[in-house]
């Protein structure tokens, strides 16, 4: 298949230990075998999740402002714009505002990547939330 569209209730959510930070992965390896995309929600300003990242990845503020802290500084994106962190990178995602929203896309697929890399014990912080589904 060359054209494939995906939306938001086509993703599987995981949720990022227990709080109220939401992935949903849209292309996975089923559908792609060199890359990912998909969700990531976290409705309350200032909630934060710390991640390894063993893949390049590009997130696209699609509401509120998301703000990526790392070793020597950080970087907020609003609705519209987009922040590249690259592969190795040590990073909290955080809500800048409430209702916080944005779409990532890595190379090579995250879950893969991150199961084959040193880091691969973030993925316990990961959990599958199948009761989970995007407001709109």
């Amino acid at each position: 298949m060359s054209v494939i569209h995906l939306t938001a209730k086509d993703a599987s959510y995981h949720r990022y230990q227990d709080k109220e930070v939401f992935l949903g992965d849209v292309l996975d390896d089923s559908k792609s075998t060199t890359m990912s995309a998909g969700y990531y929600i976290n409705p309350k300003k200032g909630v934060n999740n710390e991640w390894i990242v063993a893949y390049d990845e590009v997130l696209v503020v699609t509401r509120g402002a998301l703000t990526i802290r790392f070793e020597g500084g950080s970087k907020t994106a609003q609705q519209g714009e987009i922040i590249f962190i690259a592969k190795g990178t040590k990073v909290a995602y955080e809500a800048g505002e409430d209702d916080t929203q944005a779409v990532y896309v890595s190379y090579p697929h995250w879950l893969k990547a991150q199961q084959g890399s040193e880091h691969a014990h973030y993925l316990e912080r990961v959990k599958p939330a199948p009761e989970f589904s995007p407001q709109d």
